[in-house]
């Protein structure tokens, strides 16, 4: 219960706060390429139910493909490389999080083709709680991308060596997850992310 009045107050306040970032980027996203600004996917929550998540869209609209990104994905837009190498995409998720569907901390929400590949045995605990905006895998993993770019089958190396410790990851944290390890995840994610370079 306080972990749910946690995550609605900091991301309502978020969002009233961020609004004109909101703004800014959303113009930024509509001269820069075509198509809409928000890109919606199916991912799946806790329990195994299933939401749309919201980012700013980072890539050409309509662009398909893997739901991985690989190296310097040519799918992604001028002002997509800058979004994402400074996490900026993900500030929509503000909204899932103030419905519901998300928590600020928590495993990342995994795309149904993936969650398929969940171990059966590991498959209720590791979503068994809210996914979440961040966590300490995904600053681990912050250049997945560039990992992947160097696989020959970039999906096949996704699913046989990162998905697996990204499950025992999100199993380890409903375990033993608490609002101040929440806090102190928040902290370092912002820290990170400010110090990180631009591309």
């Amino acid at each position: 219960m306080a972990k749910r009045l946690f995550d609605a107050v900091l991301s309502g306040c978020g969002l009233v706060v961020l609004l004109p970032l909101l703004l800014l980027i959303a113009v930024w996203i509509k001269l820069d390429s075509p198509g809409p600004v928000f890109f919606r996917q199916e991912r799946v929550g806790r329990a195994g139910r299933s939401f749309w998540i919201h980012k700013f869209r980072t890539m050409r609209h309509a662009a398909g493909g893997l739901p991985l990104t690989v190296g310097t994905d040519d799918r992604v837009t001028r002002a997509g490389v800058f979004l994402r190498r400074h996490k900026l995409d993900e500030l929509p998720q503000l909204i899932d999080v103030l419905v519901g569907d998300m928590s600020l901390v928590g495993p990342r929400p995994e795309v149904p083709r993936y969650v398929a590949h969940y171990p059966a045995a590991l498959k209720a605990q590791a979503l068994a709680v809210r996914p979440g905006i961040t966590d300490p895998v995904s600053l681990a993993h912050l250049d997945e991308a560039a990992l992947l770019a160097q696989a020959q089958d970039p999906e096949r190396e996704y699913i046989e060596r990162i998905l697996p410790a990204k499950v025992q990851a999100a199993v380890a944290y409903a375990q033993r997850a608490s609002l101040a390890s929440d806090c102190a995840v928040l902290v370092r994610t912002l820290r990170t992310l400010l110090q990180r370079p631009s591309p």
